[in-house]
């Protein structure tokens, strides 16, 4: 492979940075954007129940399955060409999404959305890191850090004042404008990057795919059909599994492998990337986990479940600011240690929730975790890629990519099925302790005029358990979560703080 071109002296500089973050908040927005349109599209589209949930599998798994090729086909037709095919392929999809008329034509729409978004979010990171100067590098993280993380928290609240104010298709169609933007300024503003010939590892990427996409399946299906249950998620997990293990016995074997080996020489990169792996498992479950609490068990409308939410994503973006300005005077390992601390924090002050708070508690807590979770996103990844050759800055950005939708997929489906198992067991405990002779039973009955052995009674008293143990139940979730970021915190030892030699390469603290 040639040398990357040096472009820290790109003009236009902000315009580039500008148009790159456009593309990659619009398709971030896009994994979770949808989610509260579902049930408007399930009407219009004439689709069951089981069926309405693949507009959001087929994105994701398509995604998943493309985003490894990003560095390959970027060496072949260069990176900018494959840019600006991106961000038209996946504003066109976006328009064809809105005007889709049956679930066939979407789930097909939407599959070419994740293809043609797969390689965005990797793209822009190396784009940021490749027009910046090294001692810049953590103000561009986190930008580019902002738009990765803020981005999936306001989906839902934006798709649903999209929804409620306009429909469905509006979800779809609000990528037009940005993609034209994103479009244009990168037209205008990048310049064009060397190609290079580089041989296809045809078996790797049939490994590496099989495995991405049956996990993939897997995960997204897995609730539905009652995870092992069903010989389907058996397939899809025996699939992966054997897929993994040939890809990285062929990867250690082949001449020119799939993904290139000097990644994984590169500590600080894998550590990074584990720890990727760990805070996308937090973020996006927590993510996934409020917006059904707030609405469903608090009764919190749409519009103000958003407003709750949304200083969360404030949180984030003020500590990703403040953090990319730190990190010259810092070790970046402190900054992660005190934004993990602050991350476990919020989420044991969340394994304090009752049905009868108030919405301070949320607020409090969302901006504690998106404050910690901001601390330790930009020095993490500045510190992953400070020490990789700047040509393999694109393959390493798409699998750092492809790391954290793994971990944010496993994230999600970990704590959905501890959430559905905890409501039983917590449902059945507390009813085990209702008898005819519990203390305030029968003041409680006579309360709302009732009999303590009536059929009416009897129904509200398990709504009413119903609801105690559902709350339980996230609470038991926002406990797992704060335990997998304290079993996050030994990773902070396996990174080597980078500093610049006065002349030549990059070197590394003997730590």
């Amino acid at each position: 492979m040639t040398a990357a071109a040096d472009l820290t002296n790109v003009p236009h500089r902000g315009l580039l940075s500008l148009a790159t973050m456009l593309a990659v908040i619009m398709q971030v927005l896009d994994t979770t954007i949808a989610n509260v349109a579902l049930p408007s599209m399930q009407g219009n589209l004439g689709a069951a129940q089981d069926t309405i949930n693949w507009v959001l599998t087929s994105y994701i798994v398509a995604s998943a399955i493309v985003m490894p090729l990003t560095g390959w086909i970027a060496d072949t037709i260069g990176r900018k060409r494959l840019f600006l095919i991106s961000v038209a392929g996946f504003t066109l999809a976006s328009c064809l999404c809105g005007m889709a008329n049956g679930l066939t034509e979407m789930v097909a729409f939407r599959v070419l959305q994740g293809v043609f978004g797969a390689s965005l979010a990797p793209l822009s990171q190396a784009v940021l890191l490749d027009i910046n100067p090294r001692e810049q590098h953590g103000q561009a993280m986190a930008l580019w850090g902002a738009g990765i993380m803020v981005a999936p928290v306001l989906g839902p609240t934006l798709g649903g004042w999209l929804t409620d104010s306009f429909n469905w298709r509006w979800v779809f169609y609000i990528n037009v404008p940005v993609g034209l933007l994103a479009f244009f300024g990168i037209a205008f503003a990048m310049p064009t990057s060397p190609r290079h010939g580089r041989a296809f590892d045809f078996v790797g990427f049939t490994f590496l795919g099989l495995f991405v996409g049956s996990l993939q399946l897997m995960l997204d299906r897995g609730e539905q059909l009652d995870w092992f249950s069903s010989s389907e998620i058996i397939f899809e997990a025996a699939l992966a599994a054997a897929a993994l293990w040939c890809f990285v016995v062929h990867s250690a074997t082949a001449e020119h492998p799939f993904i290139h080996p000097q990644i994984f020489r590169d500590r600080n990169y894998v550590a990074a990337s584990i720890f990727t792996f760990a805070i996308s498992v937090v973020l996006l479950a927590t993510t996934a986990l409020l917006p059904p609490l707030l609405q469903r068990i608090m009764g919190f409308p749409t519009v103000t479940t958003g407003l709750v939410l949304a200083p969360r994503g404030i949180g984030t973006m003020v500590a990703m600011l403040l953090v990319g300005r730190l990190l010259r005077f810092i070790d970046p390992r402190l900054i992660i240690l005190v934004g993990l601390g602050l991350t476990a924090w919020g989420l044991w002050d969340m394994t304090g929730f009752t049905t009868d708070m108030d919405s301070w508690p949320i607020i409090y807590t969302g901006i504690l975790m998106g404050f910690g979770l901001g601390l330790v996103f930009v020095p993490m990844s500045t510190v992953g890629f400070a020490t990789l050759p700047p040509n393999l800055r694109t393959e390493s950005a798409a699998l750092f990519s492809l790391v954290r939708n793994i971990g944010s997929s496993i994230g999600i489906s970990m704590v959905s099925v501890m959430l559905t198992r905890n409501i039983q067991i917590n449902h059945a405990e507390l009813g085990e302790r209702l008898t005819a002779f519990s203390p305030g039973l029968n003041a409680a009955a006579h309360a709302v005029g009732m009999k303590t052995g009536s059929g009416q009674f009897v129904a509200v008293l398990d709504q009413i358990t119903t609801l105690q143990a559902t709350m339980l139940a996230y609470v038991d979730d926002f406990k797992l979560m704060m335990y997998v970021s304290i079993a996050a915190l030994p990773l902070v030892f396996l990174l080597r703080r980078p500093r610049a030699a006065p002349q030549g390469p990059v070197i590394l603290d003997a730590e």
